[in-house]
């Protein structure tokens, strides 16, 4: 069943209220790591939800991959997502990495194009 519009406006002001919660946190912590942004079909919620957590390069991010701290990334989203009221999700599903180096490379810094394939 879809949510209602008023449903999905709570829901995603709750779900940006945690998450920039969850992004200071992750600026303060792990080296590189710049911003995250999510994209969500409210017509298919939670499923749909996507949560990209955006490093600066993709050293950086391979480095918080080589070094464990895509655990901590896992966990400040499983934090942001329990503060927000979001059932439970598969987070390896919906937690991505990616770098702004890697979107300008092949998206010529479009981040819009780059999370609308990304989602596809």
């Amino acid at each position: 069943m879809a949510l209602s519009k008023r449903d999905s406006a709570r829901i995603e002001r709750g779900l940006v209220a945690a998450l920039t919660e969850a992004c200071e946190t992750a600026k303060a912590e792990i080296p590189g790591f710049d911003w995250l942004t999510h994209t969500v079909n409210y017509a298919d919620f939670p499923q749909s939800l996507v949560i990209t957590w955006v490093f600066d390069t993709r050293a950086n991010k391979n480095h918080a991959l080589a070094t464990g701290l895509d655990a901590r990334i896992h966990e400040l989203t499983a934090i942001a997502l329990h503060a927000a009221d979001i059932p439970p999700v598969p987070l390896k599903r919906c937690v991505h990495l990616d770098s702004e180096e890697a979107c300008q490379t092949r998206h010529g810094g479009n981040w819009r194009l780059r999370l609308t394939r990304a989602a596809n």
